[in-house]
């Protein structure tokens, strides 16, 4: 067998041998977030209708809450009914209820239609990523959840591009845009998805030589929960909860540069234009060098990937306390931008495969709440931090990162790195050609290759 059978599968492998329904979500997926813009005008279009700006953060803030339980929900409701369905009702509800936000009569009526289209529009995210995890083998799931994160990158950069224009010629066009986005993500899925379970006979297999080796048993039930109980299940596991507080945290700090960054640029006498060009700095390095990049890193340990890219972030956001300038600010930016490529794939992946089998959904569902919960909460104590302490509320980001650290590093369970069958390997053939196992850790599963030396 040649070298070439253990080199890590590259994008476009990857994209072309992925299962039909694996590249419909990621496309679907991509279609939707073009289309999302009632969140990004939203306090634009309630001030359009008469109501005051606190009333529009109200909505706004509603919105957000909304999101956290729709997670929830969606990643019960995936173990309950299938990824295809829970999709399907996801995007089909959420088209109905911007409708209603947009014709609605009322204050309260239109608070309400903003709870629901909050929660019901992101249902599908467990059920995506669920999906993506059944259908996907072990050594790829990496790169796939990295090909689903460059989809929501690209559709959340270029969505308020195309909302703008819709703008141009009325709101009824903005809400009617994103409606219509939704519908064809639910057809998208009706169409391409099976339904039901999907689980893969090879996962199966891998179950049943885990099974068969007592010596593993231990490893086994340290990373699995008891499958029923649905959410109590979730709260039962203690490693996984600190595998959520790390995320929980990652996403509060991480938000701050939406939140504190133009306030700090604007602090040291920046002009807007240096804030802008940060962000753009990191849209850039996201979707230009994740994809390449998680190539290299999704046959690492996902202890390793997921501690090293939290540490970046941790290290970048800290770096914008030193006052250098306008080069503090884009070191601080690369920095930062590094360890959310770093990380990011594997911290998404890793529930699916943590999650024992009936409760893949709702450890995602959880990992999302805990990411939309920080991304809800963070500004609101960013802003009130930067307040009270100035310039030092990066330390203190920089200082909650590492906790983040030490909680990942004790949350993210490894498995075994040798499989059964590599123990009964017999030992090397010298006659001639020297064959030698190499055994990769794809996340925090084995994956052995025979390489011909």
């Amino acid at each position: 067998m040649s070298s070439d059978a253990a080199r890590p599968p590259g994008v476009w492998e990857t994209w072309r041998e992925a299962p039909v329904p694996v590249r419909a979500v990621i496309i679907g997926l991509l279609v939707n977030r073009l289309g999302t813009f009632v969140q990004v005008f939203l306090v634009l279009y309630l001030t359009h209708r008469g109501f005051s700006t606190t009333e529009a953060g109200i909505g706004l803030g509603v919105y957000g809450a909304g999101t956290v339980l729709g997670l929830l929900v969606g990643g019960g409701l995936t173990d309950r009914i299938g990824s295809r369905w829970t999709i399907v009702v996801s995007m089909a509800g959420s088209a109905v209820l911007t409708l209603a936000v947009l014709y609605a009569p009322q204050l309260w009526t239109i608070l309400i239609a903003l709870a629901l289209l909050g929660a019901v529009a992101q249902v599908y995210r467990p059920a995506s990523a669920n999906l993506l995890a059944e259908m996907v083998p072990d050594e790829r799931q990496v790169m796939v959840f990295a090909m689903l994160r460059l989809a929501q990158n690209v559709g959340a950069t270029a969505a308020p591009l195309f909302g703008s224009l819709l703008l141009a010629a009325s709101y009824s066009l903005l809400f009617w845009g994103e409606a219509v986005a939704a519908l064809v993500y639910a057809v998208i899925a009706y169409l391409t998805l099976p339904g039901g379970r999907t689980t893969e006979p090879a996962d199966a297999e891998a179950n049943a030589d885990a099974d068969a080796d007592a010596g593993r048993a231990a490893d086994r039930d340290a990373v699995e929960a008891p499958a029923a109980g649905g959410y109590r299940a979730v709260l039962g596991d203690g490693r996984y909860l600190l595998f959520l507080l790390a995320f929980l945290l990652n996403s509060l700090i991480y938000v701050q540069y939406l939140a504190v960054l133009p306030l700090a640029v604007k602090a040291a006498g920046h002009p807007t234009v240096v804030y802008g060009s940060l962000v753009a700095l990191n849209g850039f390095i996201v979707i230009a060098c994740e994809l390449p990049l998680t190539k290299k890193t999704q046959n690492w340990p996902a202890r390793a990937v997921g501690v090293a890219g939290l540490a970046l972030l941790a290290g970048g956001l800290a770096l914008y306390w030193v006052p250098l300038g306008v080069a503090a600010l884009v070191l601080a930016t690369v920095v930062w931008s590094l360890g959310e490529i770093v990380g990011g794939p594997t911290m998404f992946a890793y529930p699916a495969k943590a999650a024992p089998d009936g409760l893949r959904g709702r450890y995602l569902g959880s990992a999302h709440a805990m990411f939309g919960l920080g991304a809800a909460l963070g500004p609101v104590l960013g802003v009130e931090l930067w307040h009270a302490v100035g310039r030092s509320v990066w330390l203190w980001c920089g200082a909650v990162g590492l906790v983040a650290v030490l909680a990942a590093r004790g949350g993210i369970v490894e498995k075994s790195t040798i499989s059964p069958a590599d123990e009964d390997k017999p030992p090397p053939d010298h006659s001639g050609k020297e064959s030698a196992v190499v055994v990769h850790t794809v996340g925090d599963a084995p994956v052995a290759a025979e390489d011909n030396v």
